[in-house]
Protein backbone atom coordinates (compact mmCIF):
# COMPACT_ATOMS: atom_id res chain seq x y z
CA UNK A 1 0.00 0.00 0.00
CA UNK A 2 1.66 3.39 -0.97
CA UNK A 3 1.07 5.12 2.62
CA UNK A 4 1.27 8.74 0.73
CA UNK A 5 -2.38 8.21 -0.55
CA UNK A 6 -4.01 7.56 2.63
CA UNK A 7 -7.16 9.86 3.55
CA UNK A 8 -6.74 9.79 7.39
CA UNK A 9 -9.76 8.49 8.99
CA UNK A 10 -11.76 9.61 12.28
CA UNK A 11 -11.11 6.18 13.65
CA UNK A 12 -7.36 7.26 13.28
CA UNK A 13 -7.34 9.21 16.77
CA UNK A 14 -9.56 6.70 18.37
CA UNK A 15 -7.26 3.49 16.95
CA UNK A 16 -4.41 4.94 19.33
CA UNK A 17 -6.34 6.09 22.36
CA UNK A 18 -7.44 2.86 22.73
CA UNK A 19 -4.01 1.23 21.68
CA UNK A 20 -2.63 2.84 24.59
CA UNK A 21 -5.57 1.69 27.08
CA UNK A 22 -5.71 -2.31 26.49
CA UNK A 23 -3.47 -5.24 25.14
CA UNK A 24 -5.39 -5.58 21.86
CA UNK A 25 -7.88 -3.82 19.72
CA UNK A 26 -9.90 -5.54 17.44
CA UNK A 27 -11.16 -3.24 14.38
CA UNK A 28 -14.56 -4.61 13.03
CA UNK A 29 -16.55 -3.38 9.92
CA UNK A 30 -17.79 -4.29 6.26
CA UNK A 31 -15.46 -5.39 3.92
CA UNK A 32 -13.95 -2.56 1.84
CA UNK A 33 -14.49 0.18 4.51
CA UNK A 34 -10.64 0.93 4.75
CA UNK A 35 -10.02 -1.48 7.63
CA UNK A 36 -6.88 -2.98 7.06
CA UNK A 37 -5.10 0.24 5.18
CA UNK A 38 -5.80 2.26 8.43
CA UNK A 39 -4.48 -0.41 10.80
CA UNK A 40 -1.42 -0.57 8.71
CA UNK A 41 -1.17 2.74 9.36
CA UNK A 42 -1.18 2.17 13.03
CA UNK A 43 0.89 -1.51 13.10
CA UNK A 44 4.92 -1.90 13.07
CA UNK A 45 4.33 -5.57 11.58
CA UNK A 46 1.02 -7.49 10.33
CA UNK A 47 0.11 -10.88 9.35
CA UNK A 48 -1.76 -11.28 6.82
CA UNK A 49 -4.50 -13.96 7.17
CA UNK A 50 -6.25 -13.71 3.81
CA UNK A 51 -3.12 -13.43 1.82
CA UNK A 52 -3.56 -15.73 -1.54
CA UNK A 53 0.22 -16.28 -1.76
CA UNK A 54 1.39 -19.93 -1.76
CA UNK A 55 -2.10 -21.31 -2.11
CA UNK A 56 -3.47 -19.24 1.30
CA UNK A 57 -0.01 -20.25 3.32
CA UNK A 58 -0.48 -17.54 5.95
CA UNK A 59 -4.26 -19.42 6.43
CA UNK A 60 -2.19 -22.74 6.49
CA UNK A 61 0.37 -21.71 8.52
CA UNK A 62 -1.90 -19.99 11.35
CA UNK A 63 -4.28 -23.13 11.62
CA UNK A 64 -1.28 -25.45 11.71
CA UNK A 65 0.78 -23.43 14.58
CA UNK A 66 -1.74 -20.21 15.75
CA UNK A 67 1.40 -18.86 17.48
CA UNK A 68 2.91 -17.89 13.91
CA UNK A 69 0.28 -15.57 13.38
CA UNK A 70 1.41 -13.96 16.67
CA UNK A 71 4.86 -13.23 16.00
CA UNK A 72 5.90 -9.66 15.27
CA UNK A 73 6.41 -5.86 15.91
CA UNK A 74 3.96 -4.21 18.33
CA UNK A 75 1.86 -2.85 17.51
CA UNK A 76 1.33 -6.10 15.48
CA UNK A 77 -1.71 -6.39 12.95
CA UNK A 78 -3.51 -9.69 11.87
CA UNK A 79 -5.49 -8.86 9.45
CA UNK A 80 -9.03 -10.94 8.69
CA UNK A 81 -8.46 -13.06 11.97
CA UNK A 82 -12.14 -14.46 11.79
CA UNK A 83 -10.90 -16.85 9.03
CA UNK A 84 -9.00 -18.75 12.06
CA UNK A 85 -10.88 -17.93 14.85
CA UNK A 86 -8.57 -19.82 17.37
CA UNK A 87 -6.51 -16.50 16.64
CA UNK A 88 -8.74 -14.19 19.21
CA UNK A 89 -7.97 -16.98 21.88
CA UNK A 90 -4.30 -17.08 21.31
CA UNK A 91 -4.45 -13.16 21.39
CA UNK A 92 -6.31 -13.10 24.34
CA UNK A 93 -3.94 -15.18 26.34
CA UNK A 94 -0.72 -13.39 24.90
CA UNK A 95 -2.11 -10.40 26.34
CA UNK A 96 -3.15 -11.45 29.88
CA UNK A 97 0.85 -12.75 30.01
CA UNK A 98 1.90 -8.92 29.68
CA UNK A 99 1.06 -5.86 31.01
CA UNK A 100 2.12 -4.15 28.03
CA UNK A 101 -0.74 -2.46 25.72
CA UNK A 102 -1.01 -1.81 22.01
CA UNK A 103 0.51 -5.16 21.46
CA UNK A 104 -2.08 -6.46 18.49
CA UNK A 105 -4.53 -4.87 16.35
CA UNK A 106 -7.09 -7.32 14.47
CA UNK A 107 -9.29 -6.85 11.98
CA UNK A 108 -12.53 -8.22 11.58
CA UNK A 109 -15.17 -8.09 8.53
CA UNK A 110 -17.04 -10.82 9.68
CA UNK A 111 -18.29 -12.09 13.43
CA UNK A 112 -17.33 -15.85 13.25
CA UNK A 113 -20.23 -18.41 14.45
CA UNK A 114 -18.02 -20.02 16.92
CA UNK A 115 -17.24 -16.87 18.59
CA UNK A 116 -19.73 -17.34 21.11
CA UNK A 117 -18.03 -19.88 22.54
CA UNK A 118 -14.73 -18.56 22.80
CA UNK A 119 -13.19 -16.34 25.33
CA UNK A 120 -14.58 -12.88 25.27
CA UNK A 121 -11.40 -11.01 25.35
CA UNK A 122 -13.17 -8.31 28.04
CA UNK A 123 -10.51 -6.38 29.68
CA UNK A 124 -7.90 -7.43 27.00
CA UNK A 125 -9.23 -6.82 23.45
CA UNK A 126 -11.15 -3.74 22.78
CA UNK A 127 -13.80 -3.79 19.97
CA UNK A 128 -13.91 -0.28 17.82
CA UNK A 129 -16.04 0.34 14.91
CA UNK A 130 -14.84 1.29 11.23
CA UNK A 131 -17.56 2.15 8.39
CA UNK A 132 -17.53 3.16 5.13
CA UNK A 133 -16.24 7.25 4.60
CA UNK A 134 -18.42 9.99 5.79
CA UNK A 135 -18.58 13.08 4.13
CA UNK A 136 -16.10 14.23 5.90
CA UNK A 137 -13.39 12.07 5.57
CA UNK A 138 -14.12 11.49 1.69
CA UNK A 139 -13.51 15.39 1.35
CA UNK A 140 -17.16 16.20 0.62
CA UNK A 141 -17.92 18.34 3.70
CA UNK A 142 -16.65 21.97 4.25
CA UNK A 143 -16.14 20.62 8.35
CA UNK A 144 -16.82 24.35 9.27
CA UNK A 145 -19.36 22.89 12.34
CA UNK A 146 -18.35 19.80 14.85
CA UNK A 147 -20.80 17.75 16.33
CA UNK A 148 -19.50 17.73 19.30
CA UNK A 149 -19.65 21.38 19.45
CA UNK A 150 -23.66 20.84 18.61
CA UNK A 151 -24.11 18.09 21.14
CA UNK A 152 -22.94 20.35 24.17
CA UNK A 153 -25.18 23.22 23.07
CA UNK A 154 -22.21 25.42 21.92
CA UNK A 155 -22.84 28.46 20.00
CA UNK A 156 -21.70 28.03 15.99
CA UNK A 157 -22.67 31.70 14.76
CA UNK A 158 -23.38 31.38 11.33
CA UNK A 159 -21.16 29.82 8.73
CA UNK A 160 -21.75 30.06 5.12
CA UNK A 161 -20.88 26.66 2.68
CA UNK A 162 -20.83 26.02 -1.21
CA UNK A 163 -24.74 24.99 -1.35
CA UNK A 164 -24.25 20.89 -2.82
CA UNK A 165 -27.03 20.60 -5.94
CA UNK A 166 -29.17 17.43 -6.15
CA UNK A 167 -27.19 15.99 -8.44
CA UNK A 168 -24.38 16.12 -5.94
CA UNK A 169 -26.78 14.93 -3.18
CA UNK A 170 -27.84 12.42 -5.37
CA UNK A 171 -23.72 11.25 -6.03
CA UNK A 172 -23.09 10.82 -2.29
CA UNK A 173 -25.71 8.93 -2.07
CA UNK A 174 -25.33 6.23 -4.96
CA UNK A 175 -21.29 6.43 -4.52
CA UNK A 176 -21.48 5.63 -0.83
CA UNK A 177 -18.38 5.87 1.35
CA UNK A 178 -15.98 3.06 -0.17
CA UNK A 179 -12.54 4.49 -0.22
CA UNK A 180 -11.74 2.44 -3.32
CA UNK A 181 -14.80 4.26 -5.23
CA UNK A 182 -12.98 7.99 -4.72
CA UNK A 183 -10.46 8.34 -7.62
CA UNK A 184 -13.29 7.00 -9.90
CA UNK A 185 -15.46 8.46 -12.78
CA UNK A 186 -19.20 8.43 -11.19
CA UNK A 187 -20.04 5.82 -13.51
CA UNK A 188 -17.63 3.69 -12.49
CA UNK A 189 -18.18 3.95 -8.78
CA UNK A 190 -22.10 3.27 -9.33
CA UNK A 191 -20.51 -0.37 -10.43
CA UNK A 192 -18.99 -1.13 -6.58
CA UNK A 193 -22.04 -1.35 -4.72
CA UNK A 194 -23.88 -3.47 -7.03
CA UNK A 195 -20.52 -5.61 -7.34
CA UNK A 196 -20.35 -5.41 -3.64
CA UNK A 197 -23.67 -7.18 -3.35
CA UNK A 198 -23.22 -9.59 -5.51
CA UNK A 199 -20.32 -10.65 -3.75
CA UNK A 200 -22.30 -10.53 -0.77
CA UNK A 201 -24.50 -13.47 -2.16
CA UNK A 202 -22.44 -15.53 -3.91
CA UNK A 203 -19.42 -15.78 -1.79
CA UNK A 204 -19.47 -14.20 1.30
CA UNK A 205 -22.44 -15.14 2.71
CA UNK A 206 -21.29 -18.76 1.66
CA UNK A 207 -18.19 -18.87 3.47
CA UNK A 208 -19.61 -17.05 6.34
CA UNK A 209 -20.35 -20.53 8.65
CA UNK A 210 -20.49 -23.23 6.15
CA UNK A 211 -23.74 -22.81 6.01
CA UNK A 212 -25.76 -22.89 2.11
CA UNK A 213 -27.94 -20.69 1.81
CA UNK A 214 -30.05 -19.79 -1.30
CA UNK A 215 -28.77 -17.05 -3.49
CA UNK A 216 -32.27 -16.18 -4.73
CA UNK A 217 -33.84 -16.13 -1.12
CA UNK A 218 -30.73 -14.09 -0.10
CA UNK A 219 -31.05 -11.38 -2.42
CA UNK A 220 -35.12 -11.33 -2.06
CA UNK A 221 -34.57 -10.76 1.69
CA UNK A 222 -31.76 -7.79 1.35
CA UNK A 223 -34.32 -6.30 -1.47
CA UNK A 224 -37.17 -5.94 1.50
CA UNK A 225 -34.29 -4.96 3.94
CA UNK A 226 -33.78 -1.69 1.10
CA UNK A 227 -37.23 -1.45 0.59
CA UNK A 228 -37.84 -1.13 4.63
CA UNK A 229 -34.53 1.08 5.26
CA UNK A 230 -34.43 2.77 8.56
CA UNK A 231 -37.81 1.84 9.75
CA UNK A 232 -38.66 -0.63 12.70
CA UNK A 233 -39.59 -3.44 10.56
CA UNK A 234 -40.04 -6.66 12.16
CA UNK A 235 -38.47 -9.73 10.94
CA UNK A 236 -42.13 -10.91 10.41
CA UNK A 237 -42.56 -8.16 8.52
CA UNK A 238 -40.15 -8.58 6.17
CA UNK A 239 -41.56 -12.20 5.75
CA UNK A 240 -44.57 -10.99 4.56
CA UNK A 241 -43.01 -8.29 2.52
CA UNK A 242 -40.76 -10.77 0.38
CA UNK A 243 -43.98 -13.11 -0.02
CA UNK A 244 -46.12 -9.68 -1.09
CA UNK A 245 -43.57 -7.73 -3.62
CA UNK A 246 -41.41 -11.23 -4.29
CA UNK A 247 -44.14 -14.21 -4.42
CA UNK A 248 -41.73 -16.36 -2.58
CA UNK A 249 -42.38 -17.59 1.05
CA UNK A 250 -39.73 -17.99 3.71
CA UNK A 251 -40.05 -19.62 6.98
CA UNK A 252 -39.52 -17.20 9.89
CA UNK A 253 -36.55 -19.03 10.84
CA UNK A 254 -34.89 -18.77 7.58
CA UNK A 255 -35.36 -14.35 7.30
CA UNK A 256 -34.03 -14.51 11.03
CA UNK A 257 -30.61 -16.97 9.91
CA UNK A 258 -30.42 -14.57 7.30
CA UNK A 259 -30.56 -11.14 9.02
CA UNK A 260 -27.96 -12.62 11.58
CA UNK A 261 -25.72 -13.04 9.04
CA UNK A 262 -25.96 -9.88 7.31
CA UNK A 263 -25.77 -8.93 11.15
CA UNK A 264 -22.30 -10.65 11.38
CA UNK A 265 -20.94 -9.49 8.00
CA UNK A 266 -21.51 -5.90 8.99
CA UNK A 267 -23.82 -5.46 5.81
CA UNK A 268 -26.55 -3.96 7.97
CA UNK A 269 -26.79 -1.60 11.46
CA UNK A 270 -29.40 -1.95 13.95
CA UNK A 271 -30.10 1.74 15.50
CA UNK A 272 -31.77 0.84 19.10
CA UNK A 273 -34.45 2.85 20.60
CA UNK A 274 -33.66 5.71 23.02
CA UNK A 275 -35.01 4.39 26.35
CA UNK A 276 -33.71 6.50 29.20
CA UNK A 277 -36.84 8.60 29.64
CA UNK A 278 -37.66 7.23 33.00
CA UNK A 279 -39.55 9.68 34.38
CA UNK A 280 -41.19 10.85 30.61
CA UNK A 281 -45.12 10.09 30.47
CA UNK A 282 -44.88 9.23 27.59
CA UNK A 283 -45.01 5.40 26.57
CA UNK A 284 -41.37 4.06 24.02
CA UNK A 285 -41.70 1.83 21.52
CA UNK A 286 -38.96 -0.59 22.00
CA UNK A 287 -37.91 -1.55 18.37
CA UNK A 288 -34.83 -1.14 16.82
CA UNK A 289 -34.87 0.36 13.36
CA UNK A 290 -32.79 -1.36 10.67
CA UNK A 291 -30.36 0.54 7.93
CA UNK A 292 -27.67 -0.90 5.43
CA UNK A 293 -24.05 -0.14 6.54
CA UNK A 294 -24.42 2.69 3.53
CA UNK A 295 -26.82 4.03 1.81
CA UNK A 296 -25.01 3.05 -1.81
CA UNK A 297 -26.02 -0.62 -1.28
CA UNK A 298 -29.85 0.11 -0.45
CA UNK A 299 -29.90 1.97 -3.68
CA UNK A 300 -27.98 -0.77 -5.55
CA UNK A 301 -30.72 -3.14 -3.71
CA UNK A 302 -33.49 -0.71 -4.95
CA UNK A 303 -32.79 -0.85 -8.73
CA UNK A 304 -32.59 3.23 -8.59
CA UNK A 305 -30.41 5.52 -10.91
CA UNK A 306 -29.74 9.44 -10.28
CA UNK A 307 -32.10 10.14 -12.69
CA UNK A 308 -35.17 8.47 -11.05
CA UNK A 309 -33.96 9.58 -7.79
CA UNK A 310 -34.56 13.10 -9.41
CA UNK A 311 -38.08 12.12 -10.16
CA UNK A 312 -38.69 10.35 -6.95
CA UNK A 313 -37.83 12.51 -4.35
CA UNK A 314 -39.64 11.11 -1.68
CA UNK A 315 -36.97 7.72 -2.13
CA UNK A 316 -34.42 10.09 -2.58
CA UNK A 317 -35.33 11.49 0.76
CA UNK A 318 -35.59 8.18 2.56
CA UNK A 319 -31.82 7.78 1.18
CA UNK A 320 -30.68 10.75 1.82
CA UNK A 321 -31.53 10.31 5.31
CA UNK A 322 -29.57 6.87 5.70
CA UNK A 323 -26.35 8.82 4.40
CA UNK A 324 -27.54 10.97 7.39
CA UNK A 325 -27.77 8.47 9.95
CA UNK A 326 -24.45 6.97 8.57
CA UNK A 327 -22.45 10.00 9.06
CA UNK A 328 -23.88 10.86 12.46
CA UNK A 329 -23.00 7.76 13.97
CA UNK A 330 -19.71 8.11 12.70
CA UNK A 331 -19.29 11.88 14.45
CA UNK A 332 -20.84 10.44 17.56
CA UNK A 333 -18.13 7.21 17.53
CA UNK A 334 -15.47 10.24 17.89
CA UNK A 335 -16.70 11.38 21.31
CA UNK A 336 -17.64 8.30 22.57
CA UNK A 337 -21.09 8.93 22.04
CA UNK A 338 -24.39 6.70 20.52
CA UNK A 339 -26.76 6.84 17.96
CA UNK A 340 -30.36 5.69 18.76
CA UNK A 341 -33.35 6.53 17.38
CA UNK A 342 -36.88 7.62 19.43
CA UNK A 343 -40.68 6.52 18.66
CA UNK A 344 -43.51 6.21 21.11
CA UNK A 345 -46.55 5.35 21.29
CA UNK A 346 -48.52 8.78 20.98
CA UNK A 347 -47.06 8.78 17.37
CA UNK A 348 -44.12 10.88 18.17
CA UNK A 349 -40.67 10.27 16.83
CA UNK A 350 -37.05 11.44 16.54
CA UNK A 351 -34.99 9.95 13.82
CA UNK A 352 -31.86 10.37 15.32
CA UNK A 353 -31.33 10.93 19.34
CA UNK A 354 -27.51 11.17 20.14
CA UNK A 355 -26.34 10.36 24.12
CA UNK A 356 -23.40 11.01 25.30
CA UNK A 357 -20.74 9.49 27.88
CA UNK A 358 -22.38 12.56 30.66
CA UNK A 359 -25.64 10.46 29.39
CA UNK A 360 -26.75 14.22 28.26
CA UNK A 361 -28.70 13.64 25.02
CA UNK A 362 -29.59 15.77 21.28
CA UNK A 363 -32.47 14.93 18.97
CA UNK A 364 -32.01 15.39 15.64
CA UNK A 365 -34.66 15.90 12.27
CA UNK A 366 -33.26 15.09 8.82
CA UNK A 367 -35.06 17.04 5.93
CA UNK A 368 -33.77 17.13 2.77
CA UNK A 369 -35.39 20.15 1.64
CA UNK A 370 -34.78 23.18 3.75
CA UNK A 371 -38.19 24.58 3.58
CA UNK A 372 -39.28 21.93 5.92
CA UNK A 373 -37.15 23.45 8.55
CA UNK A 374 -39.84 25.12 10.25
CA UNK A 375 -42.11 22.43 10.59
CA UNK A 376 -38.97 19.89 11.75
CA UNK A 377 -38.17 22.80 14.40
CA UNK A 378 -41.49 22.80 15.72
CA UNK A 379 -41.85 18.96 15.54
CA UNK A 380 -38.54 19.01 17.72
CA UNK A 381 -39.54 21.39 20.11
CA UNK A 382 -42.95 19.72 20.69
CA UNK A 383 -41.51 16.69 21.41
CA UNK A 384 -38.90 17.68 23.88
CA UNK A 385 -41.36 19.58 25.96
CA UNK A 386 -42.11 15.76 27.16
CA UNK A 387 -39.01 15.36 29.11
CA UNK A 388 -39.15 18.39 31.69
CA UNK A 389 -36.84 15.89 33.83
CA UNK A 390 -34.50 14.89 31.27
CA UNK A 391 -34.25 17.67 28.48
CA UNK A 392 -32.26 17.48 25.43
CA UNK A 393 -29.04 19.45 25.39
CA UNK A 394 -29.63 20.28 21.59
CA UNK A 395 -32.42 20.18 18.97
CA UNK A 396 -31.10 20.08 15.34
CA UNK A 397 -32.58 19.53 11.85
CA UNK A 398 -30.13 18.15 9.27
CA UNK A 399 -30.78 19.27 5.48
CA UNK A 400 -29.14 18.41 2.61
CA UNK A 401 -29.66 21.70 -0.05
CA UNK A 402 -28.74 24.19 1.77
CA UNK A 403 -25.48 26.84 2.27
CA UNK A 404 -26.24 27.88 5.68
CA UNK A 405 -25.37 26.43 9.62
CA UNK A 406 -26.84 28.53 12.08
CA UNK A 407 -29.11 28.23 15.43
CA UNK A 408 -32.41 29.78 15.24
CA UNK A 409 -33.02 32.94 17.19
CA UNK A 410 -36.47 31.99 18.19
CA UNK A 411 -36.42 28.79 19.56
CA UNK A 412 -32.42 27.70 19.58
CA UNK A 413 -32.92 25.05 16.99
CA UNK A 414 -29.85 23.91 15.00
CA UNK A 415 -30.29 24.04 10.98
CA UNK A 416 -27.34 21.90 9.76
CA UNK A 417 -26.21 21.19 6.25
CA UNK A 418 -25.08 17.38 6.13
CA UNK A 419 -22.13 19.15 4.30
CA UNK A 420 -21.22 21.63 6.82
CA UNK A 421 -20.39 18.60 9.60
CA UNK A 422 -17.69 17.06 11.14
CA UNK A 423 -16.75 15.02 14.14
Amino acid sequence: MDKNRYKPRIADKRLDFYLSTFGAVCVEGPKWCGKTWTCTMHSQSEFLVGLPTGNFANRKLAMLDVQRALEGTAPHLIDEWQDVPAIWDAVRYSVDESAECGRYILTGSATPKTKGVLHSGTGRIARLAMHPMSLQESGHSAGVVSLSDVCKGREIGVQSIPEPSLDELIAFVMRGGWPGGLDKSRAQALLIPRDYIRNIIDVDIQKLDGIERDPVKVLKCLRSLARNESTTASTNTIRNDIAEVDDTSLSINTVTDYIGAFNRLFLVRDTRPFSTFTRSPARIKQQSKRRFCDPSLTAALLGVSPKMLLRDLRTFGLLFESLVLRDLEIYAEAMEADLYHYQDYDGDDFDAVIQTPDDGWSAFEVKLDPGQVDEAATTLVKIASKFKHNPPTALAVVVGKSGLAYRRQEDGVYVLPITALKA
